[in-house]
């Protein structure tokens, strides 16, 4: 293909209205209920029962839900862009609730620096990272934390926005370093050090 075939080519794709470019289907997918789990659909919202709990999902007016079939049907009104987001975005959510008041969400937490440390303090935990004070951190109901040795944290919980909120307050009580391998990090976070300047000065 010639240099100039490609621009027309470029050209007609950029000149594509945007409604008319394709869109997720996620939306279209219905979303299975495994045993034990029931879907209440009540206004604007859902409440999704499982072995582990229940969680309420809230979602926009402008979308249909309905049980049928032991599955869980999610619809637009339109085919506008709107609605074909609100489509995939209701549509993740219930399929995240039903995942959690089955199998739940955990999310576990690192300590990384000399001296840094972490202890239990009831349903919450006692953070030591550095500061000349001890930082509290407590769940709030639905949400448990529990300490691994002293520089772990899991969090755990049925409704994953929640359990979310919660490992990203820990985390920002004492954020890794950029310089230092100090701080406190998701476990597998990918952290990107950079060097100080006695290093940027060596390397000179």
């Amino acid at each position: 293909m010639s240099g100039n075939q490609e621009m027309i080519s470029s050209g007609v794709l950029e000149r594509i209205p945007p409604e008319e470019l394709p869109l997720s289907r996620v939306g279209r997918q219905p979303i299975p209920l495994p045993d034990g789990v029931t879907v209440e659909v009540i206004y604007g919202g859902v409440v999704v029962s499982g072995p582990r709990g229940a969680v309420t999902q809230k979602y926009h007016p402008e979308v249909k839900v309905s049980v049928e079939n032991n599955e869980v049907i999610v619809e637009r009104l339109t085919d506008r862009k709107f609605h074909h987001s609100l489509h995939g975005l209701t549509r993740s959510l219930i399929a995240n609730a039903v995942v959690g008041v089955t199998e739940g969400y955990n999310r576990t937490l690192e300590l990384m620096g000399v001296g840094y440390r972490v202890q239990q303090n009831g349903d919450g935990i006692t953070l030591s990272v550095g500061y000349s004070h001890t930082v509290d951190v407590f769940p709030e109901e639905g949400l448990t934390m529990q300490v691994e040795g002293n520089n772990r944290v899991h969090i755990s919980g049925v409704d994953k926005q929640k359990v979310g909120q919660l490992a990203a307050k820990v985390r920002r009580v004492r954020p890794p370093n950029a310089y230092k391998e100090k701080g406190i990090r998701y476990q597998g976070e990918v952290l990107r050090l950079k060097p100080g300047k006695a290093a940027a000065r060596r390397a000179v």
